[in-house]
């Protein structure tokens, strides 16, 4: 047991620093919302200042000596107690590297950084986002280097802070291995002589009917719409901002049903993990999700391997054709699921088919170690961007808007997040592979509109284990079985040869 006297007052000042820290995602969550255009400089003070008092408290002297008395007497490194302060003392390890005037810098420039990119974006106009880019990546690859220890890649750094545990050197392995296997098949698909009915999605189907339906598919999985609520934004996210308030995003086109829908399901799969933590934790590692990888297993798992099951459908399309009589009379379920579940090369991540959408990411992470590691120049972006998406996908990128200037993550300054989605969708297939072992035939239940079952087991074994585990350490503890592009590709694999024929 640890020193109650030092651990009870570390765990009040963390907490407290928690509370302090959630103010700022509200500020975010706004941010990217409803907040004025014209509000964005003052935004910026306003989250730079937050930043500064939070690295103020996380790396108080206090916390050292506490952690030092604490962890001294710590149990069984399981332990609710003795896990908090394993990830507390790498918080601070961590947080005592970096300058706090790097820190400020960094939440002042990203906070910018997505307003300056959003209007580039919608100008399809680089040159408008480049500087602020440039300085976005001087100051991430000043934040690596404080906290680098001189081994393995600069790039390793940054990917610790969304998925401890893991390198680039791993990643370099399981993406190659997964690539590999996804080429031929993605071939194999495109010479399939039967092919989906696409008009069917881009039909009349109001903004109102979408949001309706779409919150009634997340509120069947399990999402708690008293404990959470659904607003509109330019990029989809989700933001867990504490006990009680877990708040998911989508954006809505009228002649596009997948767009919303599937971007509710998916961010639903984030908030069923940030309401299934448990609240006596909160504010501590043990109430806290353990990576970027996992948090996105959960959300590709409901999107992809529940939301776009004929199981699922079977159940849903009914409600769909309820919702919209008038658009879909003359379609058939099964047109409507082969629809869904079309596969081929697209510009965009966020609207990728589950087999091409890890080739967007392996573009993504191999642009970010070139600028990183700098053999890239900013200036050079569209053009690598380019040149890499016709070799993977086998066509030219026709604007930036499609291309280097699609995703919110470089204005944000998130460097290292893109590989765990990626990561997300190899965990997904080996979790979902071991709750049929474990919750039975998941099929029969999603047909007949149960999914508590999946949710509870996902609950129990993910959820409730707060950070007790790193994220590999994780998916071996619930699937027995190391991280592997194995069963993702099996899924792929098995699915889509039904679903073409092949």
């Amino acid at each position: 047991m640890a020193n109650d006297t030092a651990y009870d007052a570390l765990r009040a000042h963390m907490k407290e620093t928690a509370l302090l820290g959630s103010c700022g995602s509200v500020l975010g969550w706004d941010e990217r919302t409803y907040m004025p255009r014209e509000g964005g400089s003052h935004r910026a003070d306003q989250l730079a200042l937050l930043a500064g008092m939070v690295h103020d408290r996380v790396t108080d002297e206090r916390v050292g000596a506490w952690l030092g008395e604490a962890e001294a007497s710590a149990g069984d490194p399981l332990d609710p107690e003795s896990v908090n302060l394993q990830h507390w003392r790498r918080s601070y390890d961590r947080e005592t590297k970096l300058p706090k005037e790097l820190v400020e810098a960094l939440a002042r420039i990203t906070s910018h950084g997505q307003l300056v990119w959003e209007d580039a974006r919608e100008a399809n106009d680089y040159s408008a986002f480049k500087s602020t880019l440039s300085e976005i990546i001087q100051l991430k690859k000043e934040e690596a280097s404080a906290l680098s220890d001189g081994s393995g890649s600069l790039y390793d750094a940054l990917l610790d802070d969304y998925e401890p545990g893991e390198s680039t050197e791993s990643l370099r392995q399981v993406f190659k291995n997964l690539r590999d296997g996804l080429i031929p098949l993605v071939e194999a698909i495109g010479s399939a002589p039967n092919r989906p009915d696409l008009s069917i999605l881009h039909r009349d189907y109001p903004v109102d009917g979408q949001e309706a339906f779409g919150k009634m598919a997340a509120e069947a999985i399990g999402f708690d719409f008293n404990a959470g609520r659904l607003d509109v934004t330019v990029h989809p996210f989700c933001s867990g901002l504490g006990p009680g308030d877990t708040r998911i995003t989508t954006r809505y086109d009228r002649n596009e049903l997948n767009q919303a829908f599937f971007g509710i399901l998916h961010e639903a799969g984030h908030g069923l993990y940030d309401q299934g933590l448990d609240d006596e934790h909160w504010g501590s590692p043990m109430g806290g999700a353990i990576s970027l990888g996992i948090h996105e297993s959960q959300s590709r798992m409901w999107e992809n391997f529940v939301g776009r099951s004929p199981a699922f459908w079977s159940h849903f399309y009914p409600k769909l054709k309820e919702t919209f009589p008038d658009v879909l009379s003359d379609v058939s379920e099964e047109a409507f699921v082969f629809a869904v579940n079309d596969v081929r090369p697209s510009t965009i991540r966020v609207e990728a088919d589950e087999v091409t959408y890890n080739l967007h990411i392996l573009l993504r992470f191999e642009m970010e170690l070139a600028l990183i590691e700098e053999d890239l120049d900013v200036d050079d972006v569209p053009a690598f961007w380019n040149e890499k998406f016709e070799h993977f996908f086998g066509f030219a990128i026709e604007k930036d808007t499609d291309g280097c200037l699609q995703d919110v993550h470089w204005s944000a300054g998130l460097f290292g997040y893109f590989p765990t989605y990626t990561l997300g969708n190899l965990y997904a297939a080996q979790f979902f592979d071991t709750a049929r072992e474990e919750v039975g035939d998941l099929e029969a239940q999603f047909a007949k509109g149960e999914f508590d079952p999946l949710r509870e087991w996902l609950t129990d074994r993910i959820y409730r284990q707060g950070k007790r585990y790193l994220p590999a350490e994780l998916g071996e503890t619930v699937t027995g079985k190391p991280l592997s592009h194995q069963p993702l590709l099996n899924h792929l694999t098995q699915k889509y040869a039904t679903v073409y024929g092949l």
